[in-house]
């Protein structure tokens, strides 16, 4: 059994949301299937190059990539994250380097979500994650974009009375101003450059440094994350979510 293996507890977080209407031919068995994706997902390796244990790799790929534009993926990231009864949240963004095999798709292609920063050629990955540092919600944008205008998505849905954290590169008006009229409320530092600086609660904004380690957790125990080597946004952002379930499943087995 590779590390990267499934245990029963979150085998069975899964299963229950995965399709069980299928017509036809009987599916490969998901556990396998599911096992062989979280191990590229975890060593970074080619598909082509996954143990024979886990059966024909392009089996393992074309269920990935079916299941990721039929929206599996995103179901059973939304079963597993608790999105409710939240004290805090908090929103940040990291950059990932793009591997040039990734690099293959026309600079205009929709799909493709890369771009020029200091770091060479990345994605940046936005997202959204609760007072512990576990991942509610994402967004993905090209590497040179600012880290603000994701949280158009990124912050709706918030709850009343609700903490808001984010650093300095979040200080804009229409930020704050969306933050207080769902009822919640922001805990965001002035840029130096702000007339008017805002008050905001230094004890609680310590907090923040939750969500940078949750990144840092993302890049050190899933390499295929690491370095980007999805061509398509979609895919990456499906194998993102499926490191968050994973996350998340071990939240769950060391609480109970």
């Amino acid at each position: 059994m590779a590390r990267s293996d499934l245990s029963d507890l979150e085998w069975e977080f899964i299963k229950a949301v995965l399709p069980n209407n299928s017509r036809g031919v009987k599916r490969v068995d998901d556990r396998r299937v599911i096992n062989g994706i979280f191990y590229v997902l975890r060593t970074g390796i080619p598909w082509r190059d996954l143990p024979d244990q886990y059966g024909p790799y392009t089996t393992i790929y074309n269920r990935f990539n079916r299941w990721t534009y039929a929206g599996i993926w995103d179901r059973v990231m939304e079963a597993v994250a608790d999105a409710h009864n939240i004290d805090t949240v908090m929103v940040d963004g990291t950059s990932v380097r793009v591997h040039h095999s990734a690099a293959t798709l026309k600079k205009n292609d929709p799909r493709r979500c890369m771009g020029r920063s200091r770091g060479g050629l990345t994605t940046k990955i936005h997202a959204l994650t609760n007072q512990d540092g576990l991942p509610i919600r994402y967004e993905l944008t090209p590497g040179q974009a600012h880290d603000a205008p994701p949280c158009e998505q990124l912050l709706d849905g918030l709850q009343p009375g609700q903490y808001v954290l984010a650093d300095k590169a979040y200080d804009a008006d229409w930020i704050r101003k969306m933050i207080w009229e769902q009822g919640a409320i922001d805990v965001i530092p002035s840029k130096s450059n702000r007339k008017l600086p805002a008050e905001f609660d230094v004890d609680i904004y310590r907090e923040r440094n939750k969500i940078e380690r949750f990144f840092g957790r993302l890049k050190a125990s899933f390499r295929r994350i690491a370095t980007r080597y999805e061509k398509t946004s979609a895919n990456f952002l499906a194998m993102i979510k499926l490191a968050s379930v994973r996350l998340w499943c071990q939240f769950y087995e060391s609480a109970a």
